[in-house]
């Protein structure tokens, strides 16, 4: 008999909420983590991020009392170390729920680095080894549960990897942690630099751009694309792009470094655009934010024979690897490399495993958040990609500056845009960019997951004064229908 039903490797969204269903299920499961209890996503990423940009939407309307008709009496500024200190503390708190929640739900928690071997049952994926770990990416600020395991050789019927990824590192361009910062370094800095030079404006170097800037930092951005925010709508894109310059971030698209050199308290990053165009910034600061890669190394998956592409781990849509009893969830199997879908994945994973028949994951359901300021929002196809897809499309716009609540909050710089295949009526995709709508965009995923056509939004009654209208708007204008506008 193995020691355990399931065993994960990992504790970040997937590998924690995998272990939770799993023992709701009725499973014997343990799940090993070396370095803390909830991964990148609450500890390094999705959760601190948003402390940080709080205290910066904060101070930016702080500094604009005035627009609302208020008079701030003294001063008011930014205090960087009770910045950073709030958003460990926030880390901590999250740290610490997930702990809870293992024990709540008797999931053991085996503390180090873990490396899969062939087991010699061949009804088993493999043997599980745990060595203490050696020098972990980043330092857990929690100490491990006091009653965690350790050391030791663990076997499961069913193994799944949701050992999460790191961030990408280019050739010759590698962060130190001191000039070249990371995420990591990103987000505990001792002092605000002057200046900051931003390479990648995906979610997490637009959002590290806004909070800089929002902090008085002058910011540039260089992108390798066409656009900022690539993989959004080209049309959000650049609505988004005029709000970023308007604040004064200075973006440069169609443009890579190529090189940095790097001073005693500065870089200078020499850069090339698409037309061979050369020039150099030197800022004091540069943080790498060209993507992520998974953590698949050091793993024993080449001695199982496990299926790997770029950087990840080959699944299915009910996240099951080429080796039977081997899984894999969350950013290790791939794009897109998002908290949510992780979770959704480790769910699928373990149902999958008890026979209960869960839906395969449809990545085109997946929302796509990015909390700069505006925020932007987006699921299903982008109007590009739905014409390349063969659709003939009707595509409707509403501004936000013609939405009464987003007037009254001095927050009226926005756009919805809703996609729809004009034979169906089919919801394809929608896009979002303004206040918010990080938290409406919700409404139209669980629309494209009901199915639900162009005549059931339009008879959606959405409640006044919200926000949220201006996803009815925009829904209305594809069909010439638009009321405020």
């Amino acid at each position: 008999m193995a020691d355990y039903d399931i065993i994960i490797i990992g504790s970040g969204p997937g590998g924690y909420v995998a272990a939770i269903r799993a023992a709701q299920l009725g499973y014997r499961t343990a799940i090993v983590e070396r370095e803390h209890l909830a991964g990148i996503c609450s500890n390094w990423g999705c959760i601190p991020t948003k402390a940080l940009l709080r205290s910066a939407e904060i101070l930016h309307y702080g500094q604009h009392a005035k627009d609302y008709g208020l008079v701030l009496e003294g001063t008011f500024k930014a205090d960087l170390e009770a910045i950073v200190k709030r958003s460990r503390g926030i880390a901590a708190r999250m740290n610490n729920g997930v702990q809870f929640l293992m024990k709540k739900n008797k999931v053991d928690v085996i503390w180090g680095e873990a490396t899969l071997t062939k087991s010699s049952d061949k009804d088993r994926p493999g043997t599980i080894s745990v060595v203490p770990t050696k020098k972990p990416p980043v330092q857990p600020q929690v100490p491990p549960p006091k009653n965690a395991k350790g050391e030791g050789t663990y076997t499961a019927d069913h193994i799944i990897v949701a050992t999460g990824a790191r961030p990408r590192a280019l050739p010759g361009i590698e962060p130190d942690g001191k000039l070249i910062w990371t995420y990591f370094e990103a987000m505990v800095p001792a002092k605000l630099p002057k200046s900051l030079l931003v390479m990648g404006s995906g979610a997490i170097g637009i959002e590290f751009a806004s909070f800089y800037r929002t902090m008085g930092v002058e910011v540039t951005v260089v992108e390798v694309m066409p656009q900022v925010v690539p993989v959004e709508d080209a049309e959000i894109g650049a609505f988004a792009r005029k709000a970023f310059e308007k604040q004064g971030i200075k973006i440069l698209t169609s443009a890579k470094v190529t090189k940095v050199e790097k001073g005693s308290d500065s870089v200078t990053a020499h850069i090339e655009d698409e037309k061979g165009g050369k020039l150099t910034i030197t800022a004091d600061r540069m943080i790498s934010a060209v993507g992520v890669v998974g953590n698949i190394e050091n793993l024993g998956l080449e001695a199982l024979g496990v299926k790997t592409d770029r950087g990840c781990i080959v699944i299915d849509g009910l996240c099951r690897t080429n080796v039977k009893g081997l899984y894999a969830i969350g950013d290790v199997a791939g794009p897109p490399m998002l908290a949510h879908k992780a979770e959704h994945e480790g769910v699928i994973c373990v149902e999958a495993i008890k026979g209960l028949h869960p839906h395969p994951m449809d990545k085109l359901m997946i929302p796509g958040c990015t909390y700069c300021h505006p925020q932007i929002a987006s699921v299903g196809l982008t109007e590009a990609k739905a014409k390349a897809a063969g659709h003939e499309i009707k595509v409707g716009r509403f501004p936000f500056v013609a939405n009464g609540k987003a007037v009254a909050l001095g927050e009226d710089s926005g756009l919805a845009k809703t996609i729809f295949d004009a034979k169906t009526g089919k919801l394809l995709g929608a896009h979002l960019v303004g206040p918010e709508v990080t938290e409406l965009i919700q409404g139209f995923v669980v629309a494209m997951n009901l199915e639900t056509t162009e005549e059931e939004l339009m008879h959606t009654v959405f409640p006044h004064p919200t926000i949220s209208e201006v996803m009815k708007e925009s829904v209305l204008d594809a069909y010439g229908k638009a009321l405020n506008a």
